[in-house]
């Protein structure tokens, strides 16, 4: 995935074969912690939401790489005369997904790839000349669209999902998505409200 400094995009993923990657409430938890340890170093989340079988993350990027570590890192190399590599979003991003289906493997007692090979990241406002792939897919090209309503437009996509899936009649029902948030019922901690006022209303 290729990520430029101070752009918006929209981060997903979804379990190998359409399987589910949440089994239980504490799974989804346990993710939301992975998501503040692995991605907010990186980027300030403007919208999130957990399904039973994928995620979805709508993040402005504000690093590329970091050289802070975790004590749970397990890349760093202290030897001496050697020197530590920063670490990219991407290697962060991939340490998330390994370490939560470790554990997930572990709880149940299973083996093997949880999430699909490649997790896939879109644009949503650096394009050059193409509309990222659910606008084109859902015909919501039109001469009145401003580039400055794509982030809306996918942030209220992203909300609507639980309600797509028939989970939740609505968006706020659903506890795995920052539509609690934006609607004062929750005072989550993963979200930039302030960031996310320069490109969404709420």
């Amino acid at each position: 995935m290729n990520f430029e400094k101070g752009y918006l995009y929209h981060i997903y993923n979804q379990g190998n074969n359409k399987q589910k990657i949440f089994f239980n409430r504490g799974n989804y938890l346990f993710f939301q912690k992975k998501i503040n340890e692995y991605i907010l170093p990186y980027a300030d989340i403007i919208a999130w939401c957990l399904m039973p079988n994928h995620f979805h993350l709508m993040v402005l990027i504000k690093a590329i790489e970091s050289q802070g570590f975790t004590s749970s890192e397990a890349l760093t190399n202290t030897s001496p005369g050697k020197s530590i590599k920063a670490r990219t979003l991407n290697d962060s991003i991939g340490i998330l997904l390994r370490t939560y289906t470790r554990a997930i493997n572990k709880q149940k007692g299973i083996s093997g790839s949880l999430f699909r090979k490649e997790t896939k990241s879109e644009c949503i406002n650096c394009f050059k000349g193409d509309r990222p792939s659910y606008i084109q897919n859902n015909a919501l090209i039109n001469n009145h669209l401003t580039d400055k309503q794509y982030p809306q437009i996918w942030f209220n996509y992203i909300h609507q999902n639980p309600v797509k899936a028939n989970l939740t009649v609505r968006e706020t029902d659903w506890e795995f998505s920052s539509a609690m948030d934006y609607k004062g019922l929750r005072n989550g901690k993963l979200i930039n409200k302030e960031i996310s006022k320069e490109y969404i209303d709420y």
